[in-house]
């Protein structure tokens, strides 16, 4: 096995014990695990887009000076 692939595996127990925790926290209810982890999806995209006109309201003001590369 090459050492290359051995995070991959690492990422892969990570996932799959975060699978089994969410499982778990909703007492084995499949259906409740996605309902839950779907109303997670919605808040934190609801914070990114809140966190993104924030961050656009401080560049507009010149808090924030371009990118140049």
């Amino acid at each position: 096995m090459s050492s290359s692939s051995q995070p991959k595996f690492e990422e892969n127990d990570e996932l799959e014990t975060a699978v089994d925790q969410a499982i778990s926290a909703c007492g084995g209810d499949l259906r409740a695990t996605i309902r839950a982890l779907t109303v997670a999806n919605e808040y934190l995209e609801s914070e990114v887009g809140e966190l993104m006109k924030a961050v656009s309201r401080a560049y507009a003001r010149g808090r924030f000076s371009s990118y140049s590369g």
